[in-house]
């Protein structure tokens, strides 16, 4: 290898080739890492950013250019993603390269660059942070090209300092320096800054007044240690902090919040402090500590924590600090966990402004951190869950929640989709953006119960239709002509609108990140989905493909007595199934779930589920697994969604092993199958009524039952249908015990099963089943 580059053109074999880098390529250290390459392998040429990734063009011996792009796929920095590597045509002008340079970013009409999610701090900018020499000691908001905010401060791209909310900062000389560096870790870290000209944390009163101190942070956790409540403002929204060692001030969050129940995410600062609190596999600790730093669901080591953290519940979600603000919070050792929720109001965003934040958190916080650099998109925290049996058989990772650290990188689709704007479900909602074969779907929105969330999701589909460049041709919304997104959809009459029925959009969605094609069957299983018919579905057997379905096995319709009230009230759930079997008059039989209702309600319900007054029809598997949750006593009203099933879930302590079945009947009607759950009811109250029943079996054997329903149907339909491609979708997939032991049924059984991966599996991922299926119908009618 020669020295000199100026000898480069001497070579015999000297070529000049230019290449497209698409994927995670801007914002993350791409380009002084090509440079770095190109020094490596005596390469001449340059590199730019523009709004289609990078470009590059490359002057070397053909050997140095085959070990340069080697090296380029192999070895990229850390926050890249490198999705392909291709040769572009270049103009044949015959120049020659001297050295090699980095040129200023290109603005081109067509915008295909992946917009690079937000990263935790790395472990060199801690190693500063932690130096009492270095001029960032104890800065929250240290940085560099390998880590730190990205989505939540973007405006535009291509991704430059200016195109972001760091643009009002001013870079010092020193930090100037650091970013024109190209042989520095700060090269064109948009970013970039120190305490001398970036952000600064401010404290203040529960009412916005400021508080003067040297050391916020140590005021901070003096506080924390008394029982206080902190509102801190972080990367992608505010959050509630407390000390999830006191049970007095974790309660306290409880009221002051109205979330009585629903269990609240931890944070500490290492996997060793993890590990104290829950027990976790080697799969959970890499996913703990991988750079997007989500909550993860793990199994919780009893009496560790305050009780009122995770209250009936055996597992906890956990996560570390991706922040440098978090890690100095989390610097005392007498104070090891921190509760960490999302700074909002029930049912409303994430708050990201300062104003806003005094204005709706004021009489929840004691306290509040905030700082000065904008948050342009708020970005939630992500919760996953890691599912695997005991010997690590089919464990994967399953996305509850997909927000920080993932969104709005895209799902790769082996087929093109076209350009398709999907707005979601109403509930968990996202918004998702077809360009060819990628979609990109957007971080968790949450439920469209009012305008605030409204808003968020209309802002979220103009800001990344504006970050990606992209215009619509079709629209795609769910069935439901009440749901807030799909009359936004309708109001506008440019564009074609798709409306998706929603188990569809589930089938479909798991369809496309497998990417399937051809018959399959859909075992979409959830709470509640409009159907083709104007009921409620949610325990659906499809058969189909991307374009069309046809309902081909359900649950057994029952009434939901008091429509959305039976949805908060299992016990009303419950009532209607006895109805089922005993009509109105339901007997006088030994069942101590009944007791929470007087003896009035009783007559009520009964007579509303069985004279079908004001009470809406479901096939919903998640209602069902509410009403058997009443019955055994197990949970009768509910705070949070799926609370009755997820306590139900938990008397099975994470153990999978499979139990009797109760017996269930399959019934042909007008060419469907249906699933009569009445034998299971019955069955399920003679064990509830023996002389001491035990809950924990009877939810194992109901769980098994639900899984026998699963592989018996499939079986029927696989050979009526002819093909053995299965789709698990829907918020029960959730459930560890369900999709796993189907998994390995459907197995057994010589089925093909398949389930998510990439995107939620509850109605997070509908979005993505709504591209796909719009896609299909535009090509079916064009």
């Amino acid at each position: 290898m020669q020295n000199s580059h100026d000898s480069v053109k001497h070579f015999e074999n000297v070529e000049i080739r230019r290449y497209r880098v698409c994927g995670i390529v801007q914002g993350v250290g791409f380009r002084p890492f090509v440079h770095r390459l190109a020094q490596l392998f005596n390469a001449t040429g340059w590199v730019l950013n523009d709004s289609e990734g990078v470009l590059l063009e490359i002057q070397a011996t053909q050997n140095n250019i085959a070990s340069f792009l080697d090296e380029l796929a192999l070895s990229p920095p850390p926050m890249a993603k490198i999705i392909s590597i291709q040769e572009v045509q270049r103009e044949t002008n015959g120049q020659w390269y001297e050295n090699f340079s980095i040129r200023e970013s290109q603005h081109l009409p067509n915008m295909d660059t992946i917009i690079p999610p937000d990263s935790n701090v790395c472990s060199d900018c801690l190693e500063e942070m932690n130096a009492s020499h270095n001029r960032r000691f104890r800065y929250a908001f240290i940085n560099c090209t390998n880590c730190g905010p990205r989505y939540s401060i973007i405006k535009g791209m291509p991704y430059d300092r200016e195109q972001t909310t760091m643009r009002t900062f001013n870079m010092c000389n020193a930090c100037q320096h650091e970013y024109n560096d190209i042989d520095n870790r700060r090269y064109h870290a948009q970013p970039n800054a120190c305490p001398e000209c970036g952000p600064q944390l401010q404290l203040t009163q529960h009412d916005g007044s400021t508080i003067f101190i040297e050391d916020i942070i140590e005021y901070a956790l003096q506080r924390l240690k008394e029982g206080a409540i902190i509102a801190i403002k972080s990367l992608g929204g505010f959050h509630l902090v407390t000390d999830a060692n006191n049970d007095k001030s974790v309660k306290e969050l409880r009221k002051r919040k109205r979330r009585d129940l629903k269990p609240f995410a931890v944070m500490v600062a290492d996997n060793e402090n993890a590990s104290r609190i829950a027990v976790m596999n080697s799969q959970e600790r890499d996913v703990l500590e991988s750079h997007q730093r989500p909550i993860v669901l793990l199994r919780k080591r009893s009496n560790v924590l305050a009780a009122s953290v995770a209250p009936f519940n055996p597992n906890i979600g956990i996560m570390l600090p991706s922040t440098p603000l978090q890690h100095l919070l989390l610097s005392d050792p007498k104070m090891p966990a921190l509760v960490m929720t999302s700074g909002n109001r029930s049912g409303h965003p994430i708050v990201i402004d300062n104003k806003c934040a005094i204005e709706q958190l004021g009489d929840i916080a004691d306290y509040f951190i905030l700082n000065n650099r904008d948050i342009h998109t708020r970005v939630d925290d992500s919760v996953v869950r890691i599912f695997s049996f005991p010997d690590d058989r089919n464990s994967h990772l399953s996305f509850i929640r997909r927000s920080r650290g993932y969104a709005p990188y895209p799902v790769h689709l082996p087929f093109d989709v076209g350009s398709i704007i999907a707005f979601g479900a109403e509930l968990k909602s996202t918004i998702s953006i077809a360009k060819g074969k990628q979609v990109f779907i957007s971080q968790h929105i949450g439920d469209l119960k009012n305008d605030l969330t409204l808003d968020s999701h209309i802002e979220c589909v103009h800001h990344l239709q504006n970050l990606l460049g992209m215009r619509a041709n079709a629209l795609a919304c769910d069935l439901h002509p009440s749901f807030r997104s799909t009359r936004n959809a309708m109001k506008q009459s440019k564009l074609r609108v798709f409306q998706v029925q929603h188990h569809h959009a589930h089938m479909a969605s798991c369809m496309a990140e497998n990417g399937l094609s051809g018959k399959t069957i859909g075992v979409i299983f959830d709470g509640t989905g409009y159907g083709t018919d104007g009921t409620i579905w949610g325990g659906e057997f499809l058969t189909g493909d991307a374009k069309s379905f046809v309902r081909s096995a359900h649950l057994r319709p029952f009434n939901l007595p008091g429509g959305d009230k039976a949805v908060k009230e299992p016990i009303r759930v419950a009532v209607s199934l006895l109805t089922e079997i005993y009509g109105e008059y339901i007997p006088s039989i030994n069942l101590p779930a009944l007791e929470v209702l007087s003896a009035q309600q009783l007559s009520v319900y009964a007579k509303m589920a069985a004279r079908n007054f004001n009470s809406p029809k479901t096939s919903s598997i998640g209602r069902l697994f509410d009403g058997v949750s009443a019955l055994m006593g197990i949970c009768s009203y509910v705070e949070y969604e799926a609370q009755a099933a997820i306590q139900l879930e938990a008397l099975l302590t994470r153990d999978l092993h499979i139990t009797q079945h109760f017996p269930y009947n399959l019934i042909e009607e007008n060419n469907q199958l249906v699933i009569d759950y009445r034998p299971i009811i019955k069955e399920l109250l003679y064990e509830i009524s023996s002389k001491n029943p035990v809950l924990a079996e009877i939810s194992r054997r109901f769980h098994s039952t639900i899984v026998h329903i699963i592989i018996s149907v499939c079986k029927r339909l696989s050979e009526s249908l002819g093909t053995n491609q299965v789709v698990l979708s829907g918020g029960v997939f959730l459930n560890e015990f369900i999709l796993l032991n189907a998994v390995e049924g459907l197995n057994a059984a010589g089925l093909k099963p398949y389930f998510h991966h990439c995107v939620p599996t509850n109605d997070g991922g509908i979005s993505l089943g709504q591209i796909v299926v719009a896609s299909a119908q535009t090509k079916n009618h064009a």
